[in-house]
């Protein structure tokens, strides 16, 4: 893991969720930046952060943000955690009723 005090954000993937009604404190928890997801990528060399956002006009949409320092760090990091990425996935999938990536970003700097 990064310092994120220290070190700016070069690749962000950006997910968008529904919890299922009744799950969204858990889904909460497993998603904020000191989940379960939040815990795993922390073994990866180069994460920031990640970030867990709720919409101001529709309180069942979230989005989440993690932050990298590289695409290629978050590529090493998937390649390398492959299976763990998996079971996270499957156990969290209980849930959500929705998700979907928004995409992958790269900060631009001028």
């Amino acid at each position: 893991m990064t310092d994120d005090h220290q070190v700016s954000w070069k690749y962000m993937i950006a997910w968008e969720f529904r919890p299922k009604p009744g799950a969204e404190r858990r889904f909460e928890e497993a998603y904020g930046p000191d989940g379960i997801w939040a815990a795993f990528f922390k073994q990866g060399e180069g994460f920031i952060t990640t970030e867990l956002n709720r919409d101001l006009k529709d309180p069942g949409r979230y989005l989440t943000l993690d932050l990298w320092v590289s695409k290629a760090a978050y590529d090493k990091f998937r390649a390398s955690h492959s299976a763990e990425y998996q079971a996270i996935d499957a156990l969290c999938e209980a849930l959500t009723e929705h998700e979907a990536e928004l995409g992958r970003f790269e900060r631009l700097e001028f």
